[in-house]
């Protein structure tokens, strides 16, 4: 199945590295305009550049403070004035912030919330109005395999992202008759900057390479999964071939949830 989205024009948050920027390189190459959002403008630029290599369809880098509203309004603006409208968001800016509850200060949760659950929500409500008018419309929610399933010390990161997951199916079910289909994508362990950290936090005396081999062995499948494997679920959700899927959380972990 070719899956392509010719036409159509994408904003992902977070799109200058990790699974966001393979979200993006994946949409631009199957036909569709891509704005990226982040904070930092050398990764924008890099990240750009690095998509522009590989599709010939317009990439638009937009430096964008997902946790303010201010910053949501005016990177969207940008964004929107760039691209022309937006068919396809992709809310996927956030970090791992997580610790013992009783040292998580009211400050952390604060930043997490505004990021994750807020930044989410006003990016939806600015995009949402120009999806119906044009009777098409794609939101995807990038939340963690955490959201239905929390661990020990896993707050405040688990609370917004099962948010994310109430926010993916209130929208989906609102917003169905303007075919605007909303889903959320659950992240395991898919290679990432972050897993650069985990590694020289973890075990700085073995290389990369033989870390995420140990690591892989407790996932099912065996394995640390790639960012273009979570990415080509992404595309297939963005496009027509995915018309019937909606308000579903999908786990993209080589098994390793313990809930469906």
């Amino acid at each position: 199945m070719d899956v392509r989205l010719d036409g159509r024009c994408a904003l992902v948050t977070g799109g200058s590295r990790g699974i966001g920027f393979a979200i993006a390189k994946k949409f631009a190459e199957s036909g569709a305009d891509v704005a990226i959002l982040a904070r930092s403008r050398d990764k924008l630029d890099q990240a750009k550049a690095e998509i522009g290599r590989s599709a010939k369809t317009r990439i638009v880098a937009v430096e964008c403070d997902a946790a303010s509203r201010a910053g949501v309004e005016r990177g969207y603006a940008e964004a929107a004035a760039a691209l022309g409208k937006v068919d396809i968001l992709v809310n996927n800016a956030g970090t791992s912030t997580r610790g013992k509850f009783l040292e998580v200060s009211d400050e952390k949760w604060q930043g997490d919330l505004d990021l994750k659950v807020f930044g989410a929500v006003r990016f939806a409500r600015l995009a949402i109005p120009g999806m119906q008018s044009r009777k098409w419309g794609r939101i995807i929610n990038i939340v963690n395999i955490g959201a239905r399933a929390p661990a020990a010390a896993s707050m405040p990161t688990s609370v917004s992202r099962a948010a994310g997951i109430a926010i993916t199916k209130a929208l989906a079910n609102e917003f169905a008759p303007d075919n605007i289909l909303v889903n959320a994508l659950a992240v395991g362990w898919i290679k990432s900057d972050q897993w650069i950290g985990f590694h020289r936090q973890e075990a700085p005396d073995r290389s990369y390479e033989d870390f995420l081999r140990m690591r892989g062995k407790q996932v099912p499948l065996g394995r640390i999964g790639e960012a273009e494997e979570f990415a080509n679920v992404a595309c297939l959700l963005a496009s027509d071939a995915g018309g019937y899927v909606t308000g579903v959380c999908i786990n993209i972990d080589g098994g390793r949830s313990p809930v469906v």
